[in-house]
C-alpha cells in the first residue's frame, strides 16, 4: 500500500444550533473556541491529509478562518452531520472520509489511528469505533450511546437503552459491562453517498441515533476498539472540567492516561 493512500479526509461538521449548548464549537476553553482545540488535536494524526470544519453559521465559517482552518459554508438544512459532510463530498480529496464531531476532543492520536489503520486495510464501508463501560450507571444512562457487536466486530445494534441488559445483574468484578459507541464514523466515498441517499429509518427516529439508518437498511458497519479517552463538551457544565483536562494533558507525557466528558449529544 502507498503512503497516500492511507491518507484520509477528515471532516467536523459543526453546527450552531445545539438544544442544550447554543453556539458550543465557538465555546472558549483555556482561551481557543472549542472547534479550535478539535482541529489542532487531529492535525496531530499522520494520516489524516486534509481537515475541513463544515458549518451551517457564519460566525462558524469566520471563527474557523481567524485560527487558519479550512472550512465550508452548508446552509442546506441536514438531518446529521454525516448527512451534512456528504454535501461537500466533492471537495473532499482522498476516497476514505472520516467524520468527527465538533464537540469531542481526541487526547491522543492513537484514538484516530484506531479506526483509520484497521479500515483502510479492510474492504469495509463503514467503520466506527467503541470503548469499554466500567460503570454500571453509564450502562443505564441514555446520554451514552452503547454498541453490540458479533465475533468479528461488526455492529448488531446501537442503542441509549442498556445493551446488553443484564438480567441477573452485572456480575461483580466484570472488567467489561458493556461499550460506548463514539460518535467518529469512517465511510469510503461511494458509501457516504449511499449512507446519505437513504431515507430515515424507523430505529434511527425512535433512538435519534443515525447510525441506525444503515444498519436498517442492511449496510454493515465494523466497530473496532480504542482504550484512548476523548474529552467530551456536551453542555456549558462541561467547560470547566474540559479546560482542567487539557491544562493537564499540556503538562503531562502524551501518553498519560487521563479521564473523559464522556457524553454523547442527541444527534
Amino acid at each position: 500500500m502507498a503512503a497516500t493512500d492511507s491518507l484520509v479526509s477528515l471532516c467536523i461538521p459543526a453546527r450552531y444550533g445545539s438544544s442544550r449548548f447554543p453556539g458550543k464549537p465557538l465555546a472558549l476553553l483555556a482561551g481557543k473556541p472549542l472547534i479550535q482545540h478539535v482541529y489542532e488535536a487531529v492535525q496531530q494524526v499522520s494520516h489524516v491529509g486534509q481537515i475541513m470544519v463544515i458549518t451551517d453559521q457564519e460566525a462558524i465559517y469566520q471563527g474557523v478562518q481567524n485560527f487558519g482552518g479550512e472550512v465550508c459554508l452548508v446552509r442546506e438544512a441536514c438531518r446529521t452531520g454525516t448527512d451534512r459532510v456528504a454535501k461537500v463530498v466533492s471537495q473532499l480529496k482522498y476516497d476514505v472520509i472520516v467524520n468527527l464531531q465538533a464537540d469531542e476532543i481526541p487526547q491522543h492520536p492513537g484514538l484516530l489511528d484506531d479506526l483509520i489503520l484497521p479500515f483502510v486495510r479492510s474492504r469495509t464501508g463503514i467503520g466506527t469505533l467503541k470503548r469499554k463501560l466500567h460503570k454500571t450507571q453509564d450502562l443505564a444512562n441514555p446520554s451514552i450511546v452503547k454498541v453490540v457487536t458479533d465475533r468479528q466486530g461488526h455492529a448488531l445494534y446501537f442503542s441509549r437503552s442498556p445493551i446488553p441488559c443484564w438480567r441477573d445483574g452485572v456480575p461483580p468484578g466484570n472488567d467489561s459491562i458493556a461499550f460506548m459507541h463514539l460518535g467518529i464514523y469512517i465511510f469510503r466515498k461511494a458509501e457516504l453517498l449511499r449512507f446519505a441517499g437513504l431515507p430515515t429509518g424507523y430505529l434511527e427516529d425512535a433512538e435519534k441515533l443515525e447510525q441506525l439508518r444503515a444498519l436498517e437498511h442492511g449496510l454493515p458497519i465494523m466497530v473496532w476498539e480504542t482504550a484512548h479517552e476523548s474529552i467530551r463538551i456536551d453542555n456549558p457544565e462541561d467547560v470547566p472540567t474540559a479546560e482542567s483536562l487539557l491544562s493537564r494533558n499540556f503538562c503531562e507525557p502524551k501518553d498519560s492516561p487521563l479521564p473523559a466528558v464522556q457524553r454523547v449529544e442527541n444527534r
